[in-house]
């Protein structure tokens, strides 16, 4: 069976995490979500500290070696990317290029939704029981509101990423599992 690295970008509250969880069931792949890293990171070290932003990577990197080295079938990383940074290309690129380097066949996912249904998943159960930094909801939004106006974080259409094997969907109406099913297939991963 091909090793593979998925990688789920999007927004707050697309449901990358929640994708992931279904894809996981479907695949074999383990996930491994932005939020795994950053809530640990968080009972240590405030947001925007520099040790906070140390731990964080520490921990990605050590999770990406050990998978991009393993006989394991591959990974599903979620990631919240700025399109308009160059730098966060060059960071994926990195990481497709570890994992690549080591037999992995790598996917990138694209999730976008409208705004407002993103702001009623921001108060899902999953994601509340998985995103301890996300329960004050208040909190959330605002940040939500605020990242939104700062960064871009959705492709324009038509946008030609850096990507080999990229799909993009808007997820606005569709079920995670729904979703799962579509990259499954589009990927052909685990078969």
């Amino acid at each position: 069976m091909q090793k593979n690295l998925v990688i789920i970008l999007g927004p707050h509250a697309v449901g990358k995490m929640t994708v992931g969880q279904e894809l996981a069931k479907l695949t074999g792949l383990r996930l491994f979500h932005n939020h795994m890293s950053i809530e640990l990171a968080l009972k240590l070290f405030n947001f925007g500290e520099k040790e906070f932003g140390m731990l964080n990577e520490s921990i990605r990197s050590t999770v990406f070696e050990l998978f991009a080295k393993s006989d394991l079938p591959g990974l599903i990383f979620t990631f919240m990317c700025a399109f308009d940074y160059p730098e966060e290309f060059e960071y994926l690129k990195k990481l497709i290029d570890l994992f690549e380097s080591n037999g992995a066949k790598s996917c990138v996912v694209e999730l976008c939704a409208d705004f407002d249904v993103r702001i009623e998943r921001n108060k899902s159960e999953n994601r509340l029981l998985n995103k301890e930094s996300k329960r004050n909801l208040e909190r959330s939004e605002a940040e939500m509101r605020k990242t939104s106006e700062q960064y871009r974080l959705n492709s324009y259409d038509g946008e030609v990423l850096p990507f080999e094997n990229y799909l993009k969907i808007d997820n606005t109406n569709l079920s995670p599992e729904e979703v799962a099913k579509q990259i499954k297939t589009h990927f052909s991963i685990g078969e």
